[in-house]
């Protein structure tokens, strides 16, 4: 699943892509994704210029004059550049076709994404009202982390992944974080000390930071995704030694998903 920093990186792209573009038509090929996508877009966009591309949490933002365009990319989905004669992949689901000949294709396999649109203020839009902050911005720090966490039993893994606490951080970046703040990652968050949670603020910021730095070749190409090349010290690396202790590394599930941890370094 693209988090964070493929969503950012994507975002930094689009905007230097499409800022200023004006929309020609839009073809909607699927009736819905996740949700239904809005049918009167094709009606609607046409003739509105991209303002900007904004994001909130794993959700991009295209200002389109008259409204917002909402995109979630889900677990497979993304967003590609095409010359609009190429024609279309058996799961480009949304094409916007621009008057300069340039067309944005939603490409999504298991049809997990979302497409919404809004022309109120998009931050009060139901997707996205109850995101907590921003972790690459000074909302998110160790201060609030200690205070949400005095009466969460979950674990911390968990917690961090819960995007009313914090925006956007999926299951790559809160193993890594936690491997680096040295806490294990089946702790209950109540029981998180406030240096600890000082901590774990600072390496979640890191670890998503470091991230969008190294990949600056991020790119989106037709029929391919390639992401960056982040040294992962946790992530998909169980059985193997801890890059700290040289311990074994551990493995166990959390939300039904995969986690590993070096027993030794994390307590």
């Amino acid at each position: 699943m693209p988090e964070l920093p493929e969503v950012e990186l994507t975002r930094r792209r689009l905007e230097r892509e499409l800022t200023g573009k004006i929309i020609d038509r839009v073809v909607v090929r699927a009736p819905k994704l996740r949700f239904p996508i809005p049918q009167e877009l094709s009606v609607t966009l046409p003739g509105r210029t991209i303002r900007s591309v904004a994001r909130r949490g794993k959700y991009l933002l295209f200002d389109c004059e008259t409204g917002w365009l909402i995109v979630h990319l889900g677990m497979t989905g993304f967003l590609r550049l095409a010359d609009g004669t190429t024609p279309p992949g058996k799961y480009d689901h949304l094409e916007i076709f621009f008057a300069d000949g340039l067309v944005l294709r939603f490409h999504d396999p298991r049809k997990f994404g979302t497409v919404a649109w809004t022309t109120d203020d998009p931050a009060a839009h139901p997707l996205l009202a109850g995101i907590g902050p921003e972790p690459l911005t000074g909302t998110f720090d160790g201060s609030y982390l200690f205070d949400v966490t005095r009466t969460r039993r979950v674990a911390v893994k968990q917690m961090l992944m819960n995007a009313a606490i914090v925006a956007g951080v999926g299951n790559i970046y809160a193993n890594e974080a936690l491997f680096r703040a040295g806490i294990r990652p089946d702790r209950p968050a109540s029981t998180l000390s406030r240096s600890e949670c000082h901590r774990l603020a600072l390496t979640v910021r890191e670890v998503l930071q470091e991230s969008i730095d190294q990949g600056s070749t991020y790119r989106v190409e037709e029929g391919t995704v390639a992401y960056h090349p982040l040294d992962f010290k946790v992530y998909g690396r169980g059985k193997e030694t801890c890059a700290g202790c040289g311990g074994a590394l551990e493995e166990t599930r959390l939300g039904n998903r995969s986690t590993v941890f070096c027993p030794h370094c994390q307590s």
